[in-house]
């Protein structure tokens, strides 16, 4: 975000305009971070997060004569507004096609499988199959669902009193930001022991995320047998007390008008004299490191992490320009690195090579932390205690791989431990529009060993491949 000096500096060495349909500028806060853009005349405002009319916007004339016209964010009294006069489906009605096509959505963990079938029930699960046995299934109810219509009750409410429309929409810190969510509550799930054999029950939070597909973002005991689920999808992102927010930084977009340059001359003067006083203090950086493979990552959204410490991150990204043959062979050399996470640290994984944590900064360079690296002795001496392959049953009697499990040891010392860094790697398949999606998300289950998921449609293509340990080669 711009400082507010540079800010509060840019507006005093100016004459402002409110244009015609503009509207006056809101007492400036410092709760709210702003941002100036000047993005030029071919400009598409966002669609997502942060919203923006046309109308709402000013004319800044500088000193010099030059003219801007500065498209404002609606903020405070602008959401206010829009919020006050929406009179669109209730989020329960805007959530009901997901509770009558019967769909569920699932999260692998560790040991766990969570299965929330909207509407109906919640269930975790642990299958192992023996040979020559069935599969067994460990398995506990953690909501059902009892009433006739699970989204109608608060909505009926809520049209039936206008006052309860009022009320606050409760949240929950997603990646550093209160949230709004949808909940609904979920009880008579399997009897707990430890709560004198009281039924399991759950809270399922939905929150908006535009380009979400009804993901379990997290799932968290928050008391003895009580739970609560984090589902992202985008059909609360119509209501706009629910809708998505991109940024807590608010933009304001600055489009030079004929015969104004693209940005303030003072202010292009102001940046390189900055700019030239931190050069000399300035650490030197990390070598760039970005080959040409890197390059042909795109995010394709703002990846969402919860506040908690089990949960670090998770995120998708798409790859493109590859073959599905070049990327496999690419993958399993470990020359091609997959990338993710949001928030401070980011991850890099890179198979039979190492797991890596980083953080980038514009001043201060890279910092990274090894989690693991890969010996393939000591991954097979693991394997011999702990499961490198899983299975599940197809409907004609045969069994696929279902999720391979690679060990990397050895990282950087952990503080808390005074033990080196581990990381299990969970490699599994998972069906996407998209056949080159990689989402990749990291759990701390204990002090500095982790769990790294790594969920794409190019693994489909290679787990049949495992062998006893684990280990994946290029299909024949």
């Amino acid at each position: 975000a711009a400082p507010r000096a540079l800010l509060c500096g840019l507006l005093a060495a100016v004459t402002v305009t409110v244009a015609e349909g503009g509207r006056a500028l809101p007492q400036l806060s410092d709760d709210i971070p702003f941002r100036v853009n000047w993005p030029g005349t071919e400009f598409s405002l966002p669609t997502s997060g942060v919203l923006y009319k046309e109308d709402n916007f000013i004319i800044m004339t500088t000193v010099d004569k030059e003219k801007y016209k500065c498209i404002l964010p609606l903020i405070a009294s602008g959401n206010e507004e829009e919020e006050k006069d929406y009179k669109g489906p209730t989020p329960g009605e805007l959530l009901e096609p997901l509770f009558k096509q019967s769909s569920c959505s699932y999260r692998i963990e560790s040991y766990w499988t969570y299965e929330v079938c909207h509407g109906k029930h919640i269930r975790q699960y642990h299958e192992e199959k023996e040979t020559g046995q069935k599969i067994n299934i460990q398995e506990y109810y953690l909501g059902n669902m009892m009433i006739k219509n699970p989204l109608s009750e608060p909505d009926q409410e809520e049209k039936e009193n206008p006052k309860e429309s009022a009320k606050e929409i409760p949240t929950k810190n997603i990646e550093g930001q209160m949230t709004p969510y949808y909940p609904v509550e979920m009880g008579n799930g399997t009897p707990c022991s430890l709560r004198q054999n009281l039924p399991r029950s759950s809270t399922v939070m939905y929150i908006c995320h535009p380009e979400a597909k009804h993901e379990i973002l997290s799932v968290a005991e928050v008391t003895t047998c009580e739970y609560e689920v984090v589902i992202l999808t985008p059909l609360l992102c119509n209501h706009p007390k629910y809708r998505f927010r991109a940024s807590p930084v608010n933009d304001i977009f600055c489009q030079s008008l004929p015969g104004s340059p693209l940005k303030p001359h003072n202010l292009e003067q102001l940046e390189k004299q900055q700019e030239m006083m931190k050069t000399p203090f300035r650490r030197v950086k990390e070598e760039e490191t970005h080959s040409t493979k890197e390059e042909k990552f795109s995010s394709i959204h703002k990846p969402v992490a919860v506040g908690s410490h089990q949960l670090l991150t998770v995120g998708t990204t798409h790859i493109s320009k590859l073959t599905d043959e070049q990327l496999i062979k690419e993958f399993l050399s470990g020359s091609y690195c997959f990338h993710g996470g949001v928030g401070w640290w980011k991850y890099e994984f890179c198979y039979g090579k190492y797991v890596h944590q980083y953080h980038e900064d514009k001043e201060s360079g890279k910092t990274s932390v090894v989690v693991g690296t890969w010996s393939k002795e000591e991954h097979i001496e693991w394997s011999r205690k702990n499961a490198a392959r899983t299975y599940y049953l197809r409907e004609d009697g045969t069994q696929t791989v279902r999720m391979v499990s690679h060990f990397y040891g050895n990282g950087d010392v952990c503080d808390l431990t005074d033990k080196p860094r581990q990381v299990t790697v969970k490699l599994k398949c998972k069906e996407s529009d998209s056949p080159h999606a990689v989402t990749i998300y990291m759990l701390e289950p204990h002090s500095c060993q982790y769990i790294l998921g790594v969920e794409s449609p190019v693994i489909c293509k290679i787990l049949d491949t495992a062998d006893e340990y684990g280990l994946l080669s290029v299909p024949s």
